[in-house]
């Protein structure tokens, strides 16, 4: 009687000598050629934005170094620096945050109306009450109004477009192009109507520009700003599952509308402050999240919205500097933003071939 022979093991495949020491591994940064791209993108925009911010603050500053005149100027040009800061966290984080709830990195939150809501406002001032009634809507009472006003038509148009039992999101971004539209309309309307000079001024408030910032009203911006933004970096892991998609989303157990309904109520604190502070800037954050998204390349929200951020001042700190030191323009920074960044979008587009 003969002992069966066992059979014998099946063979181990041998593993490449480039692979030996790489880890296997599944996430928002997969590899580690992947973690050391973001900390370098990252460290190069710390970088960036601490040079522009302290050129900002030194470069062409009359008085001698160290002098207190030179402190005096300085200290007067870090709140424009500020400005810049929470222009660029506003816009950077609403956009992101907004093109992931409505599963679309094309639209901004712009759609929603803010941007012509606050053209209507400053344009009805001057029809109506002349150069005067632009006067009159600075000052802090007025800029807590003119936010609370945004945040309030956002809110309702939100909770009546997406509660109810056919709630739809599309539906609501097409009721606020329609908005949008019919309030850009007014505003022209009312601007062809006013005097050369009365429209001379008005202009200079269609722009974004840091010189429509005023000091006063920081106490008030930078805690709505750190509050909206700190909540919507709590809900990154949340975004992360949204940009799934209605279904998965709900399969994981989050209620997608709720969810939605809170994103956007954040958003809109934030893009209204940023409008009302600064006034329009309409290309702004559609360049700094397309970018982000670029330059991050990964799904993670908690990832993105610091590259986002960090690009929205260098975009911001940048396209002043120039505007200051190049063409005399102080404050105006929209104008370039505008003309550069779509250059910058449609350069990156055809090079990715791909949003």
């Amino acid at each position: 009687m003969t002992s069966a022979t066992p059979a014998a093991p099946p063979a181990v495949p041998a593993v490449p000598a480039g692979d030996a020491g790489r880890s296997r591994e599944s996430g928002p940064l997969p590899s580690r050629r992947a973690r050391l791209r973001y900390r370098i993108v990252l460290s190069v925009l710390v970088v960036l934005a601490l040079g522009l911010a302290v050129g900002m603050i030194t470069v062409d500053n009359p008085m001698p170094t160290g002098s207190d005149g030179f402190w005096t100027i300085a200290r007067m040009r870090v709140v424009t620096v500020v400005v810049m800061a929470v222009v660029a966290v506003s816009q950077a984080m609403a956009t992101v945050a907004f093109q992931t709830v409505t599963n679309n990195r094309i639209i901004t939150p712009s759609i929603m109306g803010f941007e012509s809501l606050y053209v209507a406002v400053q344009t009805a001032s001057v029809y109506f009450f002349g150069i005067a009634g632009l006067v009159a809507l600075q000052g802090l009472p007025q800029f807590v109004l003119q936010i609370a006003v945004m945040v309030g038509l956002a809110v309702a148009l939100y909770g009546w477009l997406l509660s109810g039992r056919y709630g739809n999101l599309h539906v609501m971004l097409l009721v606020g192009i329609v908005i949008g539209g019919g309030l850009g309309a007014v505003s022209s309307f009312m601007r062809r109507l006013l005097s050369p000079s009365e429209f001379d001024v008005l202009s200079a408030r269609m722009f974004g520009s840091m010189a429509n910032a005023d000091a006063e009203y920081l106490p008030v911006a930078i805690p709505l700003v750190l509050v909206a933004g700190g909540l919507l970096l709590a809900r990154s892991r949340r975004l992360d599952v949204v940009a799934l998609g209605r279904d998965i989303t709900q399969n994981l157990g989050i209620r997608h509308r709720a969810e939605v309904m809170k994103v956007l109520l954040l958003v809109s604190i934030l893009m209204a402050v940023s409008t009302a502070l600064v006034g329009p800037m309409t290309f702004l954050g559609f360049l700094v999240a397309t970018l982000a998204y670029q330059l991050a390349d990964t799904y993670d929200h908690r990832r993105v919205f610091p590259v986002a951020a960090l690009l929205g001042f260098v975009v911001l700190a940048g396209a002043y500097f120039v505007m200051k030191h190049v063409f005399y323009a102080q404050g105006v920074v929209s104008i370039i933003i505008e003309l550069v960044g779509g250059s910058v979008f449609l350069l990156v587009v055809l090079r990715k071939g791909r949003l």
